[in-house]
């Protein structure tokens, strides 16, 4: 029986299918019907067939997963079924209206005629990654793209001079050294220059006498901007890309066109070189036009953390070598580590601090206010910088968190063996650890150890899942989104805390169940992915909805920038289309679902 006339009118107000013509919502009418359900009647269950998506034209529905677990509630004009439909799959939620509700039943085949003739149907249920946009700049390529592959290589035992013929002939400035142990070191035309005929080192002596070993490189997934904020911080021309052991390829100052924008990279080489923080603030400040430009150019929300973080990096290391400058050597060894939204590579226009110090066990605690007025340097240098303090005082001016190595590891050990709220909010902060400068063999084996330790701990793992599932999407019945109900930002969704954080905690999750090394959350769900963790399906579905989350959370900052205004992450949910809504509204539905399936035990989604 065909739609009434007024759920026909009321079908074409409701995206998508206000696309289509007057006919074809006639047509669409004609096929679709009207059902009537009442309170706690099933729609469908988890294990049906899946036969019709479903609209709901009046009252209220609850979706609950395998578990029970409630995932959201849909008022008028949200659709259900879809997924189901589009996997080709049994129902995966079970559907139960809370009152008298009017759904619209569309059959499947009408569905799928509909997404194959219009295309804003098919974008509307297209739930993917939307297409990269074609960058026309350099510097956000992966390096692999652009590096000399199978470069120049000798042996160690190589006489110098016979590799400074090769050089001559290959018209190359710069040879690898590498043995059957993989890449030991690279010598360069500065090297042949400076060491050879300045210095006099005997031609005839072998190219370990002069190379540079162990220089710093980088891996083939880099970006080529990784290689100019190296060649500009630490005033470099060759940067081997290297693959575990394995020298890979090269890229150097003559792969790189000068004409290319530098855009990140200016500004990390006017940081690395400028002469207190006050200096470093000017360019710290255009951060945020950094940000729209690098967002509106189209590019992808973990490329852009990636670049804005590289900044806080370089002004760190930066701040780090003042502060020697300004206090002395260290009396021991040290390394200074990020944590947080620095840690894990992603962050935004808005950022504090989150880092600690790992001391040398050679510490003595006479020694320990040189550390204690290194962390206030640095980070007072941030603070100015526009990186403000920790709310939560999780910075190594605090001095639990400036520590010799042997306390950092007992402070592991303890979190695991007793997982109480604190230790699990602890942990979790420090799971994100990533080394900024200083001496990286302090945190050689503590990550692996600790992650090792910790996955042995069921109750440890068990109260981690919990501790991730505190910060929950924001699913209601306001077009299926929750939002703040009171203060400053009421009316509005948290994108941060309701939207990236959740997949935040999985990924650490995932990264405890399977051992994994990443610490960028995409790169963790990908490696989780790939080790079987996270299943093809559910692992696809979260880097989706976490696709579309943080590119909305970085859209939303640029609006804010271009408008004069400081960025956050609270978005008024009016703002957004039909379209944006409901799109918002299903990646938070997946990551629930995520949720659900890891805090049931399943771990991931099949």
């Amino acid at each position: 029986m065909p739609l009434p006339a007024h759920l026909r009118q009321f079908l074409a107000s409701v995206h998508p299918y206000d696309s289509l013509s007057e006919a074809d919502v006639d047509a669409l009418a004609e096929v679709c019907e009207a059902r009537d359900f009442t309170p706690g009647e099933t729609v469908f269950a988890v294990g049906d067939t899946a036969t019709s998506l479903y609209i709901i034209a009046s009252g209220e529905v609850d979706v609950t997963d395998e578990t029970g677990v409630q995932i959201s509630i849909l008022g008028p004009r949200n659709s259900f079924g879809e997924r189901a439909l589009l996997r080709g799959e049994d129902a995966s939620r079970t559907v139960t209206p809370t009152q008298d509700t009017t759904l619209i039943v569309m059959p499947a085949e009408t569905f799928f005629a509909l997404i194959d003739a219009h295309a804003p149907v098919a974008g509307f249920f297209d739930r993917r990654r939307p297409p990269r946009t074609d960058q026309k700049d350099l510097t956000t390529l992966p390096v692999e793209q652009l590096m000399t592959r199978d470069p120049m290589t000798c042996a160690p035992e190589t006489p110098i001079r016979s590799a400074a013929g090769e050089m001559h002939a290959k018209r190359i400035s710069s040879i690898c050294v590498s043995d059957a142990g993989g890449f030991r070191g690279i010598v360069t035309l500065r090297d042949m220059n400076g060491k050879v005929v300045a210095e006099g080192v005997d031609p005839a002596a072998p190219v370990s006498a002069i190379m540079t070993d162990q220089p710093l490189t980088l891996g083939p997934q880099a970006l080529v901007t990784d290689v100019l904020h190296l060649m500009v911080e630490r005033g470099i021309g060759h940067v081997p890309i290297v693959e575990g052991a394995d020298l890979v390829g090269i890229v150097t100052q003559t792969d790189l066109t000068r004409a290319q924008a530098m855009s990140s990279a200016d500004l990390v080489g006017r940081v690395a070189k400028a002469a207190d923080a006050a200096e470093m603030s000017r360019a710290t400040a255009q951060i945020p036009n950094l940000l729209v430009q690098l967002v509106e150019a189209g590019n992808r929300h973990e490329v852009v953390t990636r670049l804005i973080t590289d900044i806080a990096d370089t002004a760190t290391r930066r701040l780090l070598a003042l502060a020697e400058a300004a206090l002395g050597p260290p009396p021991v060894p040290y390394l200074w580590l990020a944590c947080g939204s620095q840690g894990r590579q992603e962050q935004t226009g808005v950022s504090d601090q989150d880092n600690c110090l790992i001391l040398s066990d050679d510490v003595t605690e006479a020694q320990m206010p040189y550390f204690a007025d290194l962390a206030k340097y640095v980070s007072q240098g941030l603070d100015t910088c526009g990186y403000f303090y920790c709310p939560g005082d999780m910075m190594a001016t605090n001095p639990r968190w400036c520590q010799p190595l042997r306390v950092w590891r007992e402070y592991f050990r303890g979190w695991i063996a007793t997982p109480n709220p604190e230790a699990q909010m602890l942990a979790s902060v420090m799971f994100d650890l990533r080394p900024i400068g200083g001496d990286l063999s302090l945190f050689e084996d503590l990550q692996q150890k600790t992650l090792a330790e910790a996955s042995k701990n069921s109750i440890f793992t068990a109260h981690m899942i919990a501790n991730s599932l505190k910060h929950q999407p924001p699913l209601g019945l306001l077009r299926g989104l929750a939002t703040i109900r009171s203060g400053e930002h009421r009316n509005q969704l948290d994108l941060k805390h309701n939207g990236v954080v959740p997949v935040v905690d999985l990924g650490r999750v995932y990264t405890l169940q399977g051992q994994l090394s990443p610490v960028n959350t995409r790169a963790r769900l990908e490696a989780a992915q790939k080790a079987g963790v996270l299943s093809a399906s559910g692992g696809a579905d979260l880097l989706h909805a976490y696709d579309l989350i943080a590119t909305m959370r970085l859209e939303h900052q640029v609006t804010q920038i271009k408008a004069g205004a400081k960025p956050n992450n609270y978005l008024d949910p009016a703002t957004l289309s039909d379209f944006e809504r409901s799109h918002l509204r299903d990646a938070f539905v997946v990551v629930k679902t995520m949720q659900s399936a890891v805090g049931s035990g399943k771990g991931a989604l099949g």
